[in-house]
């Protein structure tokens, strides 16, 4: 699957144990989203185009209302980095 350079970084970040909070304004319409990492700071990769690509492309999910997580498609898509030894 192609994956740009962005997507990429989210997308290891996930894998180590981050996750992505979405934020709506009073029309329920999509107004921020924030990766943060494992150790709580935020990534400024993801933006809403970033997050918009990555659902479209099924590799990150949200179950019952939680942050949305990596799947096991996204797992298996993301490349592996030098700081994941």
């Amino acid at each position: 699957m192609n994956l740009s350079k962005q997507e990429q970084r989210v997308l290891h970040t996930l894998a180590m144990g981050g996750e992505i909070r979405r934020y709506l304004d009073d029309n329920r319409k999509l107004a921020e989203v924030i990766c943060f990492t494992r150790e709580g700071y935020g990534l400024s990769n993801c933006t809403i185009d970033v997050f918009n690509s990555l659902k479209r492309k099924k590799v990150i999910s949200s179950k019952n209302g939680q942050p949305y997580r990596i799947t096991h498609l996204g797992a298996t898509c993301v490349q592996a980095q030098m700081n994941q030894r």
